[in-house]
């Protein structure tokens, strides 16, 4: 009897946001792509939005509640320093890779490291990128109580067209599907506190068209590597955008 084949797993994603609504915003198409696919996905929330212009911090944490569910993802909120307060600091990375070898993801997904948007973004994407480097090294005192651990690959997401870094080649994430569309939609409508200040889905959805155009498709999302992407062989490598 010939053996059935079982399909390859999704890997398992860890994705980090600065506020309540970044990740919906700026990558919620992907991790509804992802867990569509049967993939595992956990938001980690550093701030409760407690700065904010629009609404409270139990408001913004019930809708990020909400909006994780809608995407099939499960959330935790830490304490960092606070909603417009985020400190560059070893203790931070410290702690932050302490959650990585708790979660033990295979592919990190973090904010941008670009200056030219909120503080608080670009120093998370920072912190993150050397969380996920601490969280590798068997020998730091502080986390000698989690087995080290190495994921395959970090990326960054941006939450605005300004978040974008113009020197790392974007990979493009087809999020066409209907489906896809409509729970990452749901997704960013659950932050009612926020979308009643500024139409926000319709930028996302609308960067999402452009890209989608770019690359031949309906909708599309784009993350950017830290590191260069590896692969076997030229068979896995896929499409490219086509030049006009």
């Amino acid at each position: 009897m010939k053996p059935t084949s079982r399909p390859p797993e999704r890997p398992s994603l860890l994705i980090f946001g600065a506020h309540p609504d970044d990740i919906e915003f700026g990558c919620g198409g992907v991790v509804a792509r992802e867990t569509q696919a049967g993939g595992k996905v956990h938001f980690v929330i550093c701030s409760r939005g407690e700065s904010g212009s629009h609404g409270t911090p139990k408001q913004r944490v019930a809708e990020a509640r909400k909006a994780a569910t809608l995407l099939g993802a499960t959330v935790e909120f830490i304490e960092l320093d606070g909603d417009g307060h985020l400190e560059v600091k070893a203790a931070h990375a410290i702690k932050l890779a302490g959650i990585i070898r708790k979660v033990r993801p295979e592919v990190i997904v973090a904010p941008s490291t670009v200056e030219n948007q909120h503080p608080d973004h670009a120093k998370l994407g920072g912190l993150i990128r050397d969380a996920a480097r601490l969280a590798r090294y068997g020998g730091l005192k502080e986390l000698r109580g989690k087995k080290s651990h190495v994921i395959r690959q970090l990326f960054f997401y941006a939450v605005t067209p300004e978040a974008e870094p113009k020197d790392i080649t974007p990979i493009l994430i087809d999020v066409s599907s209907p489906e896809i569309v409509s729970a990452w939609t749901a997704a960013m409508e659950a932050h009612a506190s926020q979308v009643s200040a500024r139409n926000y889905i319709e930028l996302q959805l609308t960067r999402a068209r452009l890209a989608g155009a770019r690359a031949g498709t309906g909708y599309a999302m784009a993350l950017f590597p830290n590191d260069p992407l590896i692969f076997d062989s030229l068979d896995e490598t896929g499409g490219s955008v086509r030049q006009f």
